[in-house]
């Protein structure tokens, strides 16, 4: 195993890419859509329960895998101990080339318009002015990330708490509206009806997206202090942060704002605030978005770069992204991450190449929680500092989750999941040749 850095993070650090990487667009897209299939405040803030609840099992089976096996690089790690370096290098390699940059550079454009919005800066065109946003955004964050692992920590712990007390104040903010809206959020007849709808289960597959994230601290759990004891408590603790934020937010908009004016409506959030600030809604909507985009940048320019570090040091063939500087930052490996995020930025329909790449992340997520099933079978011997609560009921209930939303996006999204497949077998292929290249290796 690769000697740990010197410079280690904290608890607070840890949690905080968990929050920062979590709270990103889908929290302020969804309910519009959920709203229009089910008409009803309980029925649709319990899908927000239930989503809580399934990425809190996903957490604490990684927790699991990743106290007893703690190295950064998450499921390219992880995949690569439990079943066959094989599998991690997949995983790693969807990570290495869209699963991180793609998101980084979504986030980005979103950022840039959302700053725009809020501010009224424009530099020449429009396009100039996202371009220019969206780039600086990222390389702003390429250069904090640079000057030291700790830095890295403390800069997503401050603006994890900003976009915390921005959203938990926006929550508060809805309950303090002077006419509310005359729902309740208890259940009454016709709910279950609602419930049992097709709809009400797609809306589920939505709200576990607007939930992605909760595994953040893994990919870092090399450079946390005391990674068996604190990776698990910041994948729990930061994955219930934001379920708590995620209820109490959907429910101060439906507290605030007439459900036929949320539903149908990708932009809840804006509609929200002009409800609840109804000369500056749209300005501070935007400003809060905006805020909480710079720490999911953050969060995933730090955790992209661990998979491509992990990658280099397996890899001679990848060496090069396992350099560091003085401090301990893979500065190879935070460059590419931030260079592929730029290019997609630039070149290429970035959200497009997300929905391409739906089908591998969820993929890898049911593996690595299969592997906590298959891990104690094969070594039950092994040391566990954490063991996954309600084990094996969690770990299945889980399972079940994802095998749907697999199950959902090959009815749905049938050519994007086979070009995300097809991304896989060439990680495959270029396995094989770095192997090849490998053994064929002098030794010294």
């Amino acid at each position: 195993m690769p000697k740990l850095p010197s410079q280690r993070v904290k608890l607070p650090a840890a949690t905080a890419i968990v929050v920062g990487t979590m709270i990103g667009t889908g929290v302020y897209g969804s309910l519009g859509f959920q709203v229009a299939v089910v008409p009803s405040a309980f029925p649709v803030l319990l899908l927000w329960v239930l989503g809580g609840l399934l990425a809190l099992f996903g957490a604490m089976n990684y927790a699991e895998l990743t106290a007893a096996l703690p190295r950064s690089g998450g499921e390219y790690h992880l995949l690569g101990r439990v079943f066959h370096p094989a599998v991690g290098f997949l995983s790693g390699w969807i990570s290495l080339t869209v699963g991180f940059p793609a998101p980084i550079a979504v986030s980005a454009v979103f950022f840039a318009n959302y700053t725009a919005s809020a501010t009224g800066w424009r530099f020449g065109t429009d396009q100039m002015t996202l371009y220019g946003l969206a780039a600086g955004s990222i390389l702003v964050m390429t250069g904090l990330h640079f000057i030291s692992v700790q830095a890295s920590g403390r800069t997503q712990t401050v603006l994890t708490a900003l976009k915390v007390v921005l959203l938990a104040g926006l929550a508060v903010s809805g309950f303090c509206v002077n006419a509310p809206q005359a729902l309740t959020f208890l259940p009454h007849a016709g709910d279950d009806a609602l419930m049992l709808q097709s709809g009400y289960a797609v809306s589920l597959i939505f709200v576990l997206y607007a939930y992605s994230g909760w595994n953040a601290a893994c990919y870092i759990a090399g450079e946390v202090e005391e990674p068996g004891r604190n990776v698990p408590r910041a994948l729990i603790l930061g994955t219930l942060i934001v379920t708590l934020l995620y209820v109490g937010l959907n429910a101060a908009f439906l507290h605030s704002t007439p459900l036929a004016d949320l539903s149908g409506q990708a932009d809840v959030g804006f509609v929200a605030a002009q409800h609840i600030f109804p000369e500056y809604g749209a300005r501070l909507i935007a400003g809060l978005i905006a805020a909480g985009l710079v720490s999911s940048i953050s969060g995933m320019l730090w955790a992209g770069s661990r998979v491509a570090q992990a990658m280099g040091q397996d890899h001679p063939l990848l060496a090069p992204l396992a350099l560091t500087t003085r401090r301990g930052v893979p500065w190879v490996a935070v460059c590419l991450q931030s260079g592929v995020a730029l290019a997609l930025l630039f070149a290429a329909d970035v959200p497009q190449i997300l929905s391409y790449t739906e089908f591998s992340l969820q993929l890898v997520l049911l593996l690595t929680v299969w592997g906590v099933f298959h891990l104690r079978w094969r070594e039950p011997a092994l040391p566990r500092p954490y063991r996954a609560w309600g084990y094996p009921w969690t770990t299945g209930l889980f399972l079940v989750a994802m095998t749907f939303v697999l199950a959902y996006l090959l009815q749905n999204k049938q050519r994007e999941s086979i070009y995300g497949l097809a991304n896989g077998f060439g990680a495959l292929l270029i396995y094989s040749a770095a192997a090849t290249w490998q053994a064929r290796r002098p030794r010294a």
